[in-house]
């Protein structure tokens, strides 16, 4: 007789994804909106690149010290908090601005955002298992980061089109309103607790976490050690390129409107959001040894957005040659992502779980601000396919290279 399978929308499930829709779609419109604004006042790649890579580094940082809250304090009560603190960033920027210098402002802000983040994305993501019976973990990652690409699609579609036609203050207002009714619904969302107790102060406490959870990585499971080098270098190579590419490629060579780029953006969205349904639809069958293909196919796709950019193309064709293809590389990032999250979370014990995922994340994104300072450097003084062509190459060595590691896996 065939066992049935749990739901996978229970309520407090629901209530989580609803939340990140909100959540999600307020951070990436002001994501894409803010450097945007920098990029279009200065007209510079390399300080674009620069703003890029300062702002990324407290979101490495951040990231472990929330995997450690996420396994000691309710998980939930860190959402509400977060979301209503973003609120208040929101507000607070909105004051400051046209009164503070404009690029110390966007770097703090924008750091500040990205270091909530950081500390946000574990208590998700060590709450899945919490909310979801071991035979739907693969599908709700799956929905999860398809919630975090849908907002990625939409916020820079409509931020695009705000952006362009009405400036930076209606995207201010949206975003704000967004973490404040985040904020309120994630108060109703009910995720197991249980208290460990802390016998040291809270900086102690966070070293020792931290310590449990990369002596589990280096030395219990060293094989998420390799792992987490081969993503640290995908990050410098490929996925460096590709955040300050982009932009910069959409606006300051190929001369396209804010909305052309937020629609290249959207449509990175939708790639991604095919990824999570490709993804859901497989479950199972996805296996850690398809990591290497995913980073592979990423890396052919950059390949050909250096091709779609050669001299002598016209723009328009470049443009949409560089959008599908980016499309399509997030397609491919995205799987690889759903199969690292469930494997993580299949394997690595409860109690470590949102540190191991955040000091996973936090070595894994440590390389990503230097690519991006440095590649803002090259855009500035080598030709465009040039770059990418020579990261295309590099990071499909890295592809090849990582076969054994996931193999292992």
């Amino acid at each position: 007789m065939e066992t049935q399978k749990s739901p996978l929308f229970t309520r407090d499930f629901t209530l989580v994804v609803i939340g990140q829709i909100i959540s999600l779609f307020g951070n990436a419109i002001l994501h894409f909106a803010l450097p945007l604004y920098l990029l279009r006042e200065t007209g510079s790649i390399a300080l674009f690149g620069a703003v890029n890579a300062c702002s990324f580094l407290p979101m490495i940082l951040m990231g472990p010290i929330g995997g450690t809250a996420a396994d000691r304090v309710h998980k939930g009560r860190i959402m509400v908090g977060l979301d209503f603190l973003t609120a208040g960033l929101t507000v607070t920027y909105t004051l400051l601005w046209g009164k503070a210098p404009l690029v110390p402002l966007v770097i703090v802000t924008l750091m500040l955002l990205y270091a909530i983040a950081g500390a946000y994305q574990p208590a998700v993501q060590a709450s899945l298992p919490l909310l979801l019976s071991p035979d739907r973990l693969t599908q709700g990652n799956a929905v999860i980061n398809m919630v975090a690409t849908l907002s990625n699609l939409l916020g820079p579609a409509l931020g695009g089109v705000i952006f362009g036609l009405w400036g930076l203050g209606p995207i201010l207002t949206i975003g704000g309103v967004c973490f404040f009714c985040s904020a309120v619904m994630e108060i109703f969302i009910r995720v197991p607790h249980k208290k460990r107790p802390r016998s040291a102060s809270i900086l102690t406490t966070v070293g020792q976490d931290l310590g449990e959870s990369w002596r589990y990585i280096s030395w219990e499971r060293p094989v998420f050690l390799r792992v987490t080098l081969v993503l640290s270098a995908f990050n410098l190579i490929l996925s460096a390129v590709m955040i300050v590419g982009i932009p910069a490629i959409v606006a300051q060579v190929l001369h396209m409107s804010d909305a052309a780029l937020g629609l290249t953006q959207s449509l990175m969205g939708l790639g991604g959001l095919l990824g999570g349904l490709l993804a859901g639809l497989l479950g199972t069958r996805l296996k850690p040894r398809h990591g290497s293909l995913c980073l592979l196919a990423c890396s052919g796709m950059a390949g050909l957005m250096g091709l779609a950019v050669l001299p002598g193309v016209p723009a328009a064709v470049s443009y949409w040659l560089l959008t599908v293809m980016a499309m399509l590389a997030m397609t491919a990032a995205m799987l690889f992502t759903v199969v690292m999250l469930t494997l993580v979370q299949a394997q690595v014990p409860g109690h470590l779980l949102g540190k191991v995922i955040a000091c996973i994340q936090a070595v894994a994104n440590c390389a990503s601000p230097l690519g991006q300072a440095g590649y803002g450097l090259l855009f500035e003084h080598l030709p465009p396919c040039a770059v990418l062509l020579g990261a295309a190459a590099l990071s499909a060595l890295v592809a090849l290279r990582s076969r054994r590691v996931f193999q292992a896996l």
